[in-house]
C-alpha cells in the first residue's frame, strides 16, 4: 500500500477508535500520555507516562561568559549578551565551570527588591493617605452631627 506521495504504508489500521492508529507489531508498551516530568540536577528533563514509561525528554543547557558583568541588563531579571561580556559557552549543568541546577527548590534572588520595595512604599503611602481620608471624613460627620443637636 502507498500513500498519495509514494512513501510505503506498512502494518497500520484503524480498530473501532476514531482517531488513533494502531500497528499490527507493537513494541511491547501501551499508548501513554505524560502525567508529569521532573527534573534532575543534571538537567534531564524526563517524562513520566501513563504505561508506566520513564523517558528522558530535553535537557537544559547553561551559559558560561567570560565577564558575567558585562551582561546587559534588558529587564525583569533577564540579561543579553553584550560584547563585553563575550560570546556565551553553552553547556550541561555541572561540566565545564558551571553550576549544577537543584530541582523542586525556588530561588529567591530572582526578585527585584529595588522594584518590589518602591511598590510597597507606593502602597504604605496610598494606605496611609486612604486613612486620613475616612479620618477627615469621620470628623467632618462628628462635626455635622454637633451642629444638628
Amino acid at each position: 500500500m502507498v500513500d498519495g506521495e509514494g512513501s510505503p504504508i506498512n502494518g497500520i489500521t484503524q480498530f473501532a477508535s476514531p482517531f488513533t492508529t494502531k500497528g499490527y507489531y507493537q513494541d511491547g508498551y501501551p499508548m501513554g500520555v505524560m502525567q508529569s516530568f521532573s527534573i534532575s540536577s543534571s538537567g534531564d528533563i524526563i517524562g513520566l507516562y501513563s504505561n508506566g514509561r520513564v523517558q528522558p525528554i530535553a535537557k537544559i543547557a547553561l551559559a558560561l561568559f567570560n565577564n558575567p558583568e558585562g551582561l546587559l541588563k534588558i529587564g525583569n531579571s533577564m540579561f543579553s549578551e553584550s560584547s563585553n561580556s563575550g560570546r556565551a559557552l553553552i553547556t550541561a549543568p555541572g561540566k565545564g565551570g558551571a553550576g549544577e541546577l537543584t530541582p523542586s527548590s525556588l530561588e529567591m534572588s530572582n526578585v527585584d527588591l529595588a522594584t518590589q520595595l518602591t511598590e510597597m512604599i507606593i502602597a504604605q503611602r496610598g494606605f496611609s493617605a486612604n486613612s486620613r481620608i475616612i479620618t477627615t471624613t469621620d470628623e467632618m460627620l462628628q462635626e455635622l452631627l454637633g451642629l444638628k443637636r
